[in-house]
């Protein structure tokens, strides 16, 4: 039996899955924990008033650093995906990204205009190294069990969202109550843990991720029939102009707003000039995917056209689903109802309480199952993540006690204020916090997960087409639910007071279309893709993602603009429209793709 070989793994296994699968989703969870808790705050903290430590910028400027970063996020994974596969390997890769972020978030808790900007960048490369490379060790793990990729991946994606939860619930709570840089802070101690127990577990993997050397790189070559398509000098040149421009662009979007104008690297290109710009890296990079496609052999260049139109549907699919922290959030931050009263409080308090603890109390399940595999042979990983649990559990029972107090429903004494560090209140209230509907999605991707992983891997499992085109049709629904909700808001205003169920319901609903998107996504390059491109498609992958991220940053700038005008349901209906529209082109291409895929599910 070879080392690397499938049985190997599914040795020690958890719910029918390799035991590291769960050390790659624990890991996976503290890094998601640190992102979404970080990005939950940063357009609330750069919009956020002098008096209250944010930076007063408009929604237009935040939107656009916010869509920026997102954007430089997926766009890095390429240069971390490419050094993992040619120099350091998927283990050193992973490492390496996480000291960076955990650096990030130091940076960006000490709260200073150069901090902040160092911290994203090192957030930005930091993301790079590690992303990619956590779903090609999955992707080599599975490479024998392809059935099983589409229920692992989706188990994974559980572990994200896990992380995502706890992220935006811990971290968006201690940033809106307490300070920015507790929340900011709180994102890097978790991300340290992760770091600590991917390099202390990591014998698990077997050979998987080590750096490549001469012989690990004939075995991919001898596994690989095609044949191979080095680039060219006029190739290269291509691909360096596609990246400056792009990255150009993309700083520079946000960099001549906040400079008032002052710095634009594209000014002499007039009023249009970046427009012009990115148009033209995007017109080579067509130019040069299509020229690269006729180089390889029939049946590759068409799984790779597949590869393609999926990453076409993600762009429109991130781009709208990624309102969640910009234009959702200003949302729920002005115009929705967040003040309850009476029973409408005892209820939220006891919903939250429930979405804190049991999803809590089902991960710490899964860390217990993992723990029977791995204890013997990977003790102080286990002892590390334990003691992770630990904070992570004393910080969410802190909230619930202060929420309770707060809303009057909890009696505490002056010595036990002190001792909880906890502010004593004149006037009981109970207020949602804008962040809190982010958590939505995490908790119902944590419920859903494993339904969908079923339906996946069930006999009525559709066609990736299928799947892509009821996922846009989820995300309409959710975006209608918002737009009817919004419907009385005049054009210009600046407030209003909406109920929380339309906010409620678009979580729901584009949780839905996440699971029938993002994680089979994953599965279907890992499936598609030669072994050699693994990592720089995966690569590939998330370019598409980052042009999905930066549209979504680009919608937020136009928020005001189109509320003033014509009224913020007006802006929601667009979007609607839209995602109906990429629905129904996905299911009419269905016969298409599904030739092009040569059989693969």
């Amino acid at each position: 039996m070879s080392q690397n070989s499938t049985d190997q793994f599914f040795k020690s296994n958890v719910l029918g899955h390799p035991s590291g699968l769960f050390v790659l989703f624990f890991t996976e969870m503290w890094e998601r924990f640190s992102f979404y808790g970080m990005r939950s705050l940063l357009i609330m903290f750069f919009t956020a008033s002098l008096a209250d430590g944010g930076w007063e910028w408009s929604r237009e400027t935040a939107s656009a650093l916010f869509g920026s970063y997102v954007g430089l996020v997926y766009l890095s994974t390429m240069l971390g995906g490419y050094f993992a596969d040619k120099v350091i390997g998927f283990r050193w890769a992973v490492i390496l990204g996480a000291f960076l972020m955990t650096l990030g978030h130091a940076a960006m808790a000490v709260e200073t205009h150069f901090s902040i900007y160092l911290g994203l960048v090192l957030l930005v490369f930091g993301n790079g190294f590690f992303k990619p490379n956590m779903v090609s060790i999955i992707s080599e793990m599975y490479k024998d069990r392809p059935e099983k990729k589409d229920g692992a991946y989706t188990l994974f994606y559980m572990g994200v969202n896990a992380g995502a939860f706890f992220g935006i619930l811990l971290c968006g709570y201690l940033g809106e109550k307490v300070g920015w840089g507790y929340g900011f802070g709180l994102a890097g101690i978790f991300m340290f843990f992760g770091m600590i127990q991917f390099w202390l577990s990591q014998r698990i993997f077997g050979d998987i991720g080590l750096k490549p050397n001469k012989e690990s790189k004939a075995k991919i070559a001898a596994s690989d029939d095609d044949k191979r398509n080095p680039f060219s000098s006029w190739q290269l040149v291509v691909i360096a102009v596609s990246v400056v421009l792009g990255l150009l662009w993309v700083i520079n979007a946000p960099v001549s707003k906040i400079s008032g104008g002052k710095i634009d690297v594209f000014g002499f290109l007039g009023s249009n000039g970046n427009s012009t710009a990115i148009l033209t890296a995007l017109g080579l990079f067509i130019i040069l995917l299509i020229y690269r496609f006729t180089q390889y052999s029939k049946i590759t260049r068409e799984k790779l056209m597949a590869v393609t139109f999926f990453a076409f549907i993600v762009i429109f699919f991130w781009a709208i689903f990624e309102q969640s922290p910009n234009s959702l959030t200003i949302f729920a931050k002005d115009y929705t109802n967040r003040v309850l009263e009476g029973s409408w409080s005892t209820t939220y308090l006891v919903v939250n309480s429930l979405m804190t603890i049991l999803p809590l109390a089902i991960i710490t399940w899964l860390m217990l199952k993992m723990f029977r595999q791995t204890f013997n042979s990977y003790a102080v990983a286990n002892i590390i993540l334990s003691l992770s649990f630990v904070i992570i559990w004393s910080i969410a029972i802190w909230i619930l006690i202060k929420d309770y107090y707060t809303a009057g429903v909890l009696s505490l004494s002056d010595s036990t204020l002190d001792l909880l560090k906890i502010d004593k209140v004149a006037t009981p209230l109970t207020e949602v916090p804008a962040t809190w509907f982010s958590t939505l999605n995490s908790l119902f991707i944590i419920s859903l997960a494993p339904l969908f992983s079923k339906w996946w891997e069930s006999k009525y499992n559709p066609r990736a087409t299928v799947k892509y085109g009821i996922g846009m049709l989820f995300l309409g629904l959710g975006m209608a639910c918002v737009a009817i909700g919004a419907s009385g808001i005049e054009p210009g205003a600046k407030t209003a007071s909406v109920s929380m169920i339309w906010l409620i319901l678009v979580y729901l609903f584009h949780t839905m279309g996440e699971l029938c998107i993002s994680p089979v996504g994953l599965s279907y390059v890992s499936k598609l893709v030669p072994a050699r491109m693994i990592a720089f498609m995966f690569g590939v992958w998330y370019l598409a993602v980052a042009i999905g991220m930066k549209s979504a940053g680009i919608f937020g700038e136009n928020i005001d603009k189109i509320a003033d005008e014509h009224g913020l349901s007006y802006f929601f209906w667009l979007l609607t429209i839209i995602s109906v529209s990429m629905a129904l082109f996905s299911i009419l291409m269905s016969p298409i793709i599904k030739k092009l895929m040569h059989g693969v599910r």
